[in-house]
């Protein structure tokens, strides 16, 4: 408990001088960090080999390799990302709203750090370098606990990081990492609410709920995603075939990929076989409802468990609805408040889609898989929040500020 004390004191110190840096030589630190990362790309997929063998040898599965996996493409992308980042507005001192009182006081409401933010997250190394530097650039510093199965790619991560900081004169403390990953420096983490302003979990549904029910901190949960795609009876059949194909299967390990696939009645007959049959020959494997088994009896019985769950593989629940409200129902049942879709080429039941699915991000005519920070324009994202305060959606810099009220007077008392 005594490092982790130390940690928090340091993030903190390293937090208090955040705020005075400007804009530009946040940026420099940012393309900074960007270099390096490329620089030191050899050293990074040596420690990250030592994480996938290990992994490999205890036999875990595909879905997991592959959050764990760095090559160099995904380092480039994280680079890129960074110099996205880069090039956002600063979110620090914004002036949100001004207003002159009648006793002539000059109220002016404008945007601040956080202060200090504790990510928990599992085999995401990718994570230390996004959080990092969206952190970063918000004037937050970072304490980074990750977990053991990647614990050799994220010290290589936040080496070259706390590096390429120190190289542009900021305190590397900014960005402090916890080496411990026994499961009490997670529960010990979350109850260091001196030190941390906000804490984020990023992982599976046990270390969400540990971190909700654990944690004195206040919380963002994040990345739970059991997403739906919905085909209506106006639907555009290839452009849905093209749409589900890509959110099961371009990466069904990530949180915004399509776990089920509801299906209109009036459409099946026409439609079920051949969607089924292009799922199946990608390897993906279908667990229908009562009524998709009768058609098709060599898919295996979807459960009740099966319409709650996140699969994050190559696994698909399947089931026929009779109309949109149906469907809005199941997904307002089931679904994680992630992200869901509609395929229809008709604006009532898009509209109707659009008003009562509750959830973060709501789609029409578009893969689930363009929920993140990256594609919605923020260079990055701490993780997708499903809830609804402070933050919903992607977390990104506006999410990592909070305000403050200033105010001018010459005088005046009350």
């Amino acid at each position: 408990m005594d490092n982790l004390i130390s940690i928090g004191e340091k993030a903190k110190i390293a937090a208090s001088k955040l705020s005075n840096y400007s804009t530009d030589k946040k940026n420099k630190a940012l393309k900074c960090m960007a270099d390096t990362l490329i620089d030191e790309i050899q050293f990074i997929l040596y420690e990250n080999l030592k994480d996938l063998k290990s992994a490999k040898k205890k036999g875990l599965e595909k879905a997991f390799l592959d959050r764990l996996m760095l090559d160099e493409k995904r380092i480039h992308a994280t680079a890129n990302g960074l110099f996205e980042i880069a090039k956002l507005p600063d979110p620090i001192g914004r002036l949100e709203s001004k207003i002159k009182r009648t006793n002539g006081l000059y109220i002016e409401k404008r945007t601040v750090p956080l202060g200090v933010i504790g990510i928990i997250y599992e085999a995401r190394p990718n994570v230390t370098v996004d959080t990092s530097a969206l952190c970063f650039k918000a004037g937050n510093s970072v304490i980074l606990r990750g977990g053991s199965r990647a614990i050799n790619s994220n010290k290589a991560l936040v080496k070259v990081l706390k590096n390429a900081l120190q190289k542009e004169g900021f305190p590397s403390e900014a960005i402090q990492f916890v080496e411990d990953t026994k499961r009490t420096s997670a529960i010990q983490l979350m109850k260091m609410k001196d030190y941390i302003d906000l804490l984020v979990p990023r992982g599976g549904a046990s270390l969400i709920k540990a971190t909700v029910e654990n944690s004195l901190i206040p919380v963002i949960e994040t990345g739970l995603g059991n997403c739906h795609i919905f085909v209506d009876e106006y639907a555009n059949l290839e452009m849905a075939k093209n749409i589900i194909i890509n959110a099961k299967t371009s990466r069904p390990s990530v949180c915004n990929a399509a776990e089920t696939l509801l299906i209109a009645n009036s459409i099946v007959q026409d439609y079920l076989p051949v969607i089924l049959t292009d799922l199946e020959d990608l390897g993906v494997e279908i667990r229908g409802c009562k009524k998709v088994i009768e058609l098709f009896p060599k898919y295996k019985l979807a459960t009740e468990e099966d319409w709650y769950t996140e699969y994050l593989d190559y696994i698909i629940s399947v089931k026929i609805v009779e109309n949109t409200e149906d469907a809005i129902k199941h997904i307002n049942k089931y679904g994680t408040q992630h992200s869901e879709a509609i395929i229809t080429e008709d604006k009532k039941n898009a509209k109707k889609f659009l008003q009562e699915i509750d959830a973060a991000a709501v789609y029409v005519n578009a893969s689930t898989r363009f929920t993140d920070g990256f594609e919605f324009g923020m260079g990055a994202e701490i993780g997708i929040s499903t809830q609804k305060l402070h933050a919903r959606g992607p977390i990104g810099l506006k999410e990592l500020t909070s305000y403050k009220y200033v105010i001018f007077g010459n005088g005046q008392i009350r």
